[in-house]
């Protein structure tokens, strides 16, 4: 960059070298005190007119000024040997020493920059703590103005902090276009307070000697012919009359306009043209909102319908829920009731199903083996080449354990996973839960009859009846040991099912009894027609007309039975006089029961609860 072409907006960082707290070495106390620039001949060629001088008040503290006078004192300086006065003292008053030098020259530094000396700063650096050379952060002044970025001058001011105060160190006027190219700072002498600055294309220095840089490395480049430089500059020429000329016409179009009056009709139209668009816009905005408001409207006429309905339900529902609340203790005693009872009924048909199919310890006394019905079912250790009648005997107990465990599944709610089809000794089970092929057959026999294949779907299906088993204990809440044990796991089912403190309740009546009546009804069917055909008050099926018939059953079955045993009597000489009517009767308990059907007992009960 040509010396002449360099601008604050070119400086990008600066550099302080050599702190130094004492006075520089060629300028009077006087001069320190006037705080004039250390280039004093170029700063006074800047004046216009005649020289200033400012005359010391004192001549003792004068040193050489020449630049050839200092160089040669700084090169013989550099070539005298050092000495050290450190030599043959003590550690601490070595490290008293250098604490000392350090303290007497390092310092918190920072520096401003103004485009005049009495300005406000245009940059003002971070501070570099204790230290003797600092590297300053770069900045960029290209966005500070052009009245600043434009400007080749500038004053930078060194403050630096000792003793917990801060004080302005130096004050340097800095004119770029004088500035010393520096090829790199290192191996650099450099003098106290030594300021260097980093431009756009390198290292520029006041107080260090000038070195020309190197010329770039580049291929040459092609130049152009005298013929189109003539060509070039002939189209310069008249691209710069056809520049005038437009500047020309385009003063004599706008003294033109100046002169003319104003028309003020085609501002008024666009005026017009645009208010129109503003209200054709409005107006698309309030149909808009209009539609807006009618959907709103709607919307909250639903809404309140929808909230007077929920109102009603809500009514209606708190009304469901007093009349509710009324039969709620009635219900909840009702529920315990039918709970008890159901439970009362399992308690007694578990003790009849006990009694149906016995489960005894086998007579061999050996441990966890019964029998049912008197038939033995070991627990699942058996012999495959056992005899036939041992066979016979294994399907016999499974058979009666299918049945038993087919009918706990009704009495007791319980779903089986595993359907059963009790059919004696002959009984089956199905499992379609399992993954099996689709060629093999879902239905397993109970019972042991064929090969191999046989003796493992037999054995799968006693697995499938002991998991049935399994299913039934643990509805019941009870834990199984071990699977196999079937007569024991159906023998602790039954015992926990039936055990209880209360009584065992007695059977609805109705069944047998009704059943009884039934096939005495169709033997005595004629005189019934008969006696119904005299009566005519009762209609057929009533409650009065099954009284009436079945008291008249029961009288002739009774004179029956009395004409039975006088002929009996009479047979053996025995008088019928002898015969007390107490002990004459059906072969089970009467009581007061009328002997009627199951269905005509129920509807009778329900009459007797309504």
């Amino acid at each position: 960059m040509l010396p002449q072409n360099r601008r604050l907006r070119h400086l990008q960082g600066i550099y302080l070298r050599n702190l130094s707290f004492t006075r520089p070495q060629g300028r009077a106390t006087d001069d320190l005190e006037a705080d004039l620039p250390s280039t004093k001949l170029q700063s006074l060629s800047l004046h216009d007119g005649p020289p200033l001088l400012h005359h010391a008040h004192s001549s003792e503290s004068l040193l050489p000024t020449t630049r050839v006078n200092a160089n040669a004192n700084a090169n013989a300086n550099a070539n005298a040997r050092r000495r050290s006065t450190l030599a043959g003292v003590s550690p601490l008053t070595r490290q008293k020493q250098l604490e000392y030098t350090v303290e007497s020259r390092a310092a918190d530094v920072f520096f401003s920059l103004h485009c005049a000396e009495d300005e406000e700063p245009v940059y003002i650096s971070e501070v570099g703590e204790r230290a003797t050379n600092f590297n300053f952060r770069f900045f960029d002044l290209s966005q500070a103005g052009p009245s600043v970025t434009r400007n080749s001058q500038f004053v930078i001011k060194i403050w630096a902090k000792r003793q917990l105060s801060w004080s302005l160190l130096v004050t340097e006027h800095v004119d770029l276009r004088n500035l010393h190219y520096l090829e790199s700072i290192r191996n650099q002498h450099f003098p106290p307070n030594c300021l260097v600055f980093h431009l756009l294309d390198g290292i520029y220095s006041l107080e260090l000697s000038n070195k020309k840089p190197e010329p770039k490395q580049a291929s040459p480049l092609p130049t152009s012919s005298y013929n189109a430089l003539m060509k070039l500059s002939n189209l310069d020429n008249s691209i710069q009359d056809a520049l005038a000329t437009r500047e020309a016409l385009t003063a004599q179009i706008n003294s033109l306009l100046d002169r003319a009056p104003a028309d003020a009709v085609p501002q008024a139209q666009e005026s017009a043209l645009l208010a129109s668009k503003y209200v054709s816009a409005q107006t698309r905005a309030l149909r808009t909102a209009e539609a807006r408001r009618a959907e709103l409207r709607a919307s909250i006429a639903a809404r309140r319908s929808a909230i007077e309905e929920g109102r009603a339900a809500q009514a209606k529902a708190t009304d469901h829920v007093k009349h509710a609340q009324s039969k709620l203790p009635a219900s909840q005693s009702l529920l315990s009731a039918t709970r008890e009872s159901i439970h009362g009924q399992r308690r007694r048909i578990c003790e009849d199903l006990s009694r149906i199919f016995p489960i005894q310890p086998h007579p061999s006394g050996a441990p966890l083996s019964f029998t049912i019905c008197g038939v033995p079912l070991p627990n699942t250790d058996y012999d495959p080449t056992s005899s036939s009648s041992t066979e016979d005997s294994l399907s016999a107990a499974l058979g009666y354990v299918a049945q038993l465990t087919n009918q706990l599944q009704f009495y007791l709610s319980v779903a089986l996973p595993y359907p059963i089809t009790p059919f004696g000794s002959r009984s089956g089970i199905r499992d379609d839960i399992s993954l099996l092929p689709d060629s093999q057959r879902r239905d397993f026999p109970l019972f042991l009859r064929g090969g191999a294949t046989a003796q493992y779907r037999f054995d799968y299906a006693w697995f499938l009846l002991n998991k049935d088993v399994e299913a039934l204990c643990v509805a019941a809440g009870l834990k199984v040991v071990d699977i196999r044990h079937t007569l024991p796991n159906l023998k602790y089912l039954l015992y926990v099912c039936s055990a209880g403190r209360d009584e065992v309740p007695e059977r609805k009546r109705g069944g047998v009894r009704g059943l009884w009546a039934g096939r005495l009804k169709g033997k005595v069917s004629g005189a019934d027609n008969g006696a119904s055909s005299n009566g005519g008050s009762s209609r057929p099926g009533s409650a009065d007309s099954d009284a009436l018939s079945g008291g008249r059953q029961r009288e002739q079955l009774m004179g029956r039975v009395v004409s039975r045993e006088s002929r009996d009597g009479r047979e053996n000489g025995v008088g019928g006089s002898s015969i007390d009517s107490a002990v004459i009767g059906l072969p089970f308990d009467e009581s007061a029961a009328k002997l009627t059907l199951r269905t005509k007992g129920l509807r009778e009960n329900v009459g007797a609860r309504a």
